[in-house]
């Protein structure tokens, strides 16, 4: 890859037009600048061994105190697909690609596991056990894209399956201790939608060095402004960063549903002690 392109993913990830190549690169640095989300995708099956290696590599991402307390349901049946898309707000690239993966932090297994050794398991009962499932499955996805992306498959994460999470454990049969934390759609992306890179807030926004500075960031926010108002107006998207940004937060209407998470996970045998 000549410097040129390599400044330029740079470019396209930050919109800055003076961005140099970086000293150090590889193909691995290359698939995480290029991450873009998917939302058109061809009928093309992904097989199982890809699938299997795409678990792979979910399985080698960090988790915490070795518990690995999520695990992941494939849902290829088109009518599941269908409904899990319905309680997403009607995404259709949910029905459209391959397969969804949905992930999930995971309890059941190390409580019949206690149960199988007539052990206590209160510690599973606080905040912070909980935190680690969302986390360990965030971070299990997270290399599952990867994963794909380098084969040249196409993701989306799909957040709105925490809309309904009653109903979505219904449809995916979900046992007490177990919470859909996300989807992730996996499919080969049909070239007649591209995509683009999405830039993100510049480093200096979100790079603290020693400690965080809080004021210093608005004029790197407003830079960040700029920027991805040409990326939405090339996408013909209306509203400004900051317009969707505080719409989303201003009230639990924004939230689509998902202003009773806490009262969904004590449904499904979450605690939050």
């Amino acid at each position: 890859m000549t410097q040129e392109l390599l400044a330029e993913a740079l470019r396209q990830r930050y919109r800055e037009s003076h961005s140099a190549a970086p000293a150090q690169w590889n193909s691995v640095l290359r698939v995480l600048h290029e991450h873009r989300s998917v939302r058109a995708y061809l009928d093309t099956p992904v097989s199982d061994e890809t699938l299997r290696l795409l678990v792979s590599a979910a399985q080698s991402a960090a988790t915490s105190s070795n518990l690995q307390v999520w695990s992941v349901v494939a849902v290829r049946d088109q009518a599941r697909k269908a409904r899990l898309a319905e309680l997403a707000g009607g995404q259709q690239h949910i029905v459209q690609a391959p397969v969804l993966l949905v992930w999930t932090a995971d309890f059941a297994r190390l409580r019949q596991l206690a149960a199988d050794h007539d052990a206590p398991l209160d510690g599973a009962d606080y905040l912070e056990s909980s935190y680690v499932g969302f986390i360990d499955a965030a971070l299990a996805a997270q290399n599952a894209v990867v994963a794909a992306e380098s084969l040249g498959l196409g993701t989306v994460y799909i957040g709105a399956l925490r809309n309904h999470p009653e109903l979505v454990a219904a449809e995916l049969n979900l046992p007490q201790h177990v919470f859909a934390v996300f989807g992730l759609v996996v499919g080969h992306p049909d070239p007649s939608g591209p995509t683009r890179i999405k830039p993100r807030l510049p480093q200096a926004a979100v790079l603290h060095h020693e400690t965080y500075k809080l004021t210093e960031q608005r004029k790197h926010v407003a830079t960040y402004e700029q920027r991805i108002a040409q990326f939405y107006a090339e996408e013909q998207l209306t509203h400004s960063w900051t317009e969707r940004v505080l719409h989303g937060l201003a009230s639990a209407a924004g939230l689509n549903g998902r202003h009773r998470l806490r009262e969904a996970l004590a449904n499904h045998g979450f605690r939050l002690v």
